[in-house]
């Protein structure tokens, strides 16, 4: 009982320090999918301690993880077709009106 309060706490964490990246680092879209990417990490470490602890079935995070490829694979691509239509990834840089 007190490994999973402990590695609960660790998992609230790690999200709260994804999500302080990613609203800080809001400039660079590669950081701020990386930190999305950290979320996504710190969401399916709290899905293996829930389902480990109410003796769950693990399908559920098969399919959470090919979401979570899917959204990282589409991130990386947007990250292409962005650095090679405005050279950079910066977000300043990027008009929606061109």
């Amino acid at each position: 009982m007190m490994i999973f309060f402990n590695m609960g706490i660790l998992v609230i964490i790690m999200f709260i320090l994804g999500n302080m990246i990613f609203v800080s680092k809001y400039k660079h879209l590669l950081i701020v999918l990386l930190s999305l990417e950290f979320i996504v990490l710190s969401i399916f470490f709290f899905m293996v301690i829930l389902f480990s602890y109410i003796n769950f079935d693990m399908y559920m995070l098969m399919v959470f993880l090919v979401f979570s490829v899917c959204e990282g694979a589409l991130g990386l691509s947007i990250l292409v077709s962005m650095i090679r239509t405005h050279g950079n990834d910066y977000f300043q840089s990027f008009n929606l009106l061109n």
